[in-house]
């Protein structure tokens, strides 16, 4: 039997991490009420969708096709920057996402589907195996995209050479030639 874990629109809908940098697993969160989903994805996963998001917003905006008001920016009221919810039992691992705009309720459409699974035209009658639906008012979108930029940065700072990340003992920059100076003591 298929499973489809909607919300239409969720409580909250949020990209979040556990672990430390250089080692973290990046969650997306939704909740209504009590019922809760985590799906694992990747940190480029997070930045693709958060970027795809805004600029989606941004083609709504500017070929005004909203009939209500689509924020520029994440309203502040909608600010979330509280960890992610316990526990943390994770559904599935995110593979192929889809992102649309649905110009009847104007919410932005967000599906998730499995690693694996690949999205189809679903015929009458068909529904997927299993896939996050997630339906967010613009506002709500946009929150989602300030919160997730603001994740996918707090990671380890970048080489100023190489651009690879640094971590806490250092690492072997490429265009350095791979010298790493060592302490004379």
């Amino acid at each position: 039997m298929p499973i489809v874990h909607g919300f239409d629109p969720p409580e909250r809908f949020v990209a979040g991490t556990v672990g430390e940098p250089g080692g973290r697993t990046f969650f997306l969160q939704a909740r209504i009420g009590p019922r809760m989903v985590s799906v694992s994805l990747e940190k480029q996963q997070v930045a693709a969708l958060a970027e795809r998001i805004d600029e989606l917003l941004d083609e709504v905006i500017a070929d005004g096709r909203a009939r209500g008001v689509v924020p520029a920016m994440a309203p502040f009221g909608l600010a979330d920057d509280e960890p992610l919810e316990l526990p943390i039992v994770e559904e599935f691992r995110a593979g192929t996402m889809t992102l649309s705009w649905d110009p009847d309720d104007e919410r932005v459409v967000i599906e998730v589907f499995p690693v694996g699974e690949e999205p189809v035209e679903l015929t009458d009658g068909e529904d997927p195996a299993e896939v996050l639906l997630v339906r967010l008012e613009p506002g709500q979108a946009r929150a989602f995209v300030r919160r997730s930029e603001h994740v996918v940065g707090a990671g380890r700072p970048s080489c100023p050479f190489c651009g690879q990340p640094i971590d806490p003992e250092g690492h072997l920059c490429v265009r350095a030639n791979g010298f790493k100076r060592r302490d004379p003591s």
